[in-house]
């Protein structure tokens, strides 16, 4: 470990160094040396590095950063008997080293805080819409037949970002089914509007429950997916190997995975309505005795074909957003592993937001057009 033993005279305090003095055993050090030196109270420390058997950078800069402070406090640090080693160690850190580097922390104000976050904001909307309209312009020259596409990868991500999650999707969409219609059983039951309760599934599933739901398990499963694996391929330099050999990042890795989510979210929401609706008719066929028949002849009644559209016109939307953003978090991953962890979480959180941000925008619009 490392030690040091301390000598007290008139005029200055002796901190006899010994140990190991290396990035393994300096964990707390400088506190204590800096507690033992104000606690002498005296003007001049001198370190005795005679005894140190083992010295590094990092404990060369921790020592400079310790006469920095002790400096400011208006105490003189002198360092003596230092090997030849350790004197070349120190000179190098002293030097070439940048003690505060590592360890300054700077602290923002509130209101500057605020204005890095806007900033920040303000960058990465800039960034995803230039993002977003670069994707479309490559789409748009792949539809008229100025670009080839890639079929392989378009039908390799609809089975993996699509088809493997169905059965998710529909498990999800039968249990809210079931817990909405037993919630709303009760309350039915004591009015005795039992057959309300078909109304109000219907519409409320088609309309709100299933496109939403749908695609938070999409930005939970396949958005997270495209973040992680495109920042794994930048961060093994597979894309810089890419844009070397001249290949178009966006119709090699983009345009096939906004492609296949496009396509298929409206299946999607098309069977999370089916699931919720039989994890409905399930309850109110056991709860408020409607049988199956009676449940059908009452959707067809009260349920208008409009309330399915709605829902299914938001999948291609939802679909963009989500995969605009997972993958652009995928691009902006740095070297290094932390990196990923963290652009995968904000792909996930981003994309959740702003699909209810786009719902509740969808609810006004079509509530002011009358659907």
């Amino acid at each position: 470990m490392a030690r040091f033993e301390m000598k007290a005279s008139s005029r200055e305090l002796e901190l006899i160094c010994s140990g190991l003095w290396d990035v393994h055993h300096l964990s707390g050090l400088q506190e204590r040396l800096a507690e033992a030196v104000y606690s002498a109270r005296r003007k001049q420390v001198v370190f005795d590095l005679e005894n140190i058997v083992r010295f590094d950078t990092a404990a060369g800069l921790m020592l400079w950063r310790l006469r920095r402070q002790l400096k400011s406090r208006g105490i003189a640090m002198q360092i003596r008997n230092a090997a030849e080693d350790t004197g070349r160690i120190l000179e190098m850190t002293r030097t070439h080293g940048h003690p505060d580097a590592v360890y300054s922390v700077k602290n923002y104000g509130p209101l500057e805080s605020l204005g890095r976050f806007s900033v920040s904001v303000v960058h990465d909307f800039i960034g995803i819409l230039g993002f977003i309209g670069h994707t479309f312009a490559i789409l748009a020259a792949i539809v008229i037949g100025l670009r080839p596409m890639r079929m392989k990868e378009f039908l390799y991500q609809i089975n993996e970002s699509a088809i493997k999650a169905l059965w998710i999707i529909a498990l999800t969409m039968f249990l809210v089914g079931v817990v909405v219609a037993y919630q709303s059983a009760v309350q039915l039951r004591t009015y005795g509007a039992n057959i309300f309760i078909v109304d109000m599934l219907g519409i409320s599933i088609l309309r709100e429950l299933s496109p939403m739901l749908t695609a938070i398990i999409v930005a939970g499963r396949s958005g997270s997916a495209f973040a992680a694996q495109i920042g794994v391929m930048k961060l093994t330099e597979e894309i810089d190997a890419m844009r070397t050999m001249g290949f178009d990042l966006y119709a090699f890795l983009v345009v096939p995975r906004l492609l296949a989510l496009i396509v298929m979210m409206p299946i999607l929401i098309f069977f999370a309505d089916m699931f919720g609706l039989l994890g409905g008719m399930v309850v109110a066929h056991t709860e408020l005795d409607i049988t199956p028949m009676m449940f059908m002849e009452r959707f067809e009644q009260a349920v208008k074909l409009k309330h399915f559209w709605v829902g299914l016109i938001k999948g291609p939307f939802f679909a963009v957003l989500i995969a605009s953003i997972g993958i652009y978090r995928g691009l902006a991953v740095k070297n290094d592993t932390e990196s990923i962890g963290i652009n995968t979480t904000r792909s996930v959180v981003e994309a959740i937001f702003i699909v209810i941000i786009c719902d509740a925008l969808f609810s006004i619009v079509f509530t002011r057009l009358g659907f």
